[in-house]
């Protein structure tokens, strides 16, 4: 594994949200992050059919054009009575037809298919948020984290925190859902830390394990 020796890096996102929960996460630890979008860079095609290969180009793309180390997060809510859908595919289901993103619209989407296939008790509506985090190197080295977190489908939707699919999704052990958290009780994490809660927190926990410099080497 190769450590990352520079403080500052790109977050190799357009996602507001992401990039939000990212800078919550790395910059308590001394690192300064920039992101694609406060650079103007361009959005990479995400071709790839795996969280891994998606998040590699995003953070290839930020990492050759700035030549500074970049983290992408490639992320989504994979549903089990769905055969996995939408997963790697998740922001396509909030595409409008006029090139935006309405999620509510998704998540009603989800909550149709899961009617469809009959899964209306929690048990039926089991599933998970994956997060594969990727620091990629100018020079192209790359290093994957991946984090999950189980939960259940709910209906309606609760809360107005977090982005996305957040208030459908209720964390196994928890009686509310990712949209009724606080930024602290959804991703909050921090080195001594046993526990990480939220999908992206637990990738990032083990690339902070794995890559980052101690915290005392910080200042």
């Amino acid at each position: 594994m190769r450590k990352l020796d520079s403080r500052r890096l790109i977050v190799a996102s357009h996602n507001a949200g992401k990039i939000r929960e990212i800078r919550d996460l790395i910059e308590p630890l001394g690192y300064e992050a920039a992101s694609a979008a406060d650079l103007k860079l361009e959005e990479p095609e995400e071709t790839g059919t795996t969280f891994e290969e998606n998040a590699a180009i995003k953070a290839l793309a930020s990492a050759k054009v700035s030549g500074l180390p970049a983290l992408a997060d490639d992320s989504g809510l994979v549903v089990d009575a769905l055969d996995g859908d939408p997963g790697v595919y998740t922001a396509n289901w909030a595409e409008t037809a006029e090139g935006t993103r309405d999620f509510p619209m998704a998540m009603r989407k989800v909550e149709e298919a899961l009617i469809a296939k009959d899964a209306r008790r929690p048990s039926d509506r089991g599933g998970r948020f994956v997060s594969v985090l990727c620091l990629a190197w100018p020079d192209g080295h790359l290093e994957h984290f991946r984090g999950e977190v189980e939960g259940t489908i709910v209906w309606p939707p609760r809360g107005d925190r977090g982005f996305g699919f957040d208030p459908v999704f209720q964390p196994e052990g928890h009686s509310v859902t990712f949209g009724e958290m606080t930024a602290e009780e959804k991703h909050g994490w921090k080195p001594g830390d046993e526990q990480a809660l939220s999908h992206r927190a637990r990738a990032f926990k083990l690339f902070a394990e794995t890559c980052l410099a101690a915290e005392e080497d910080a200042t």
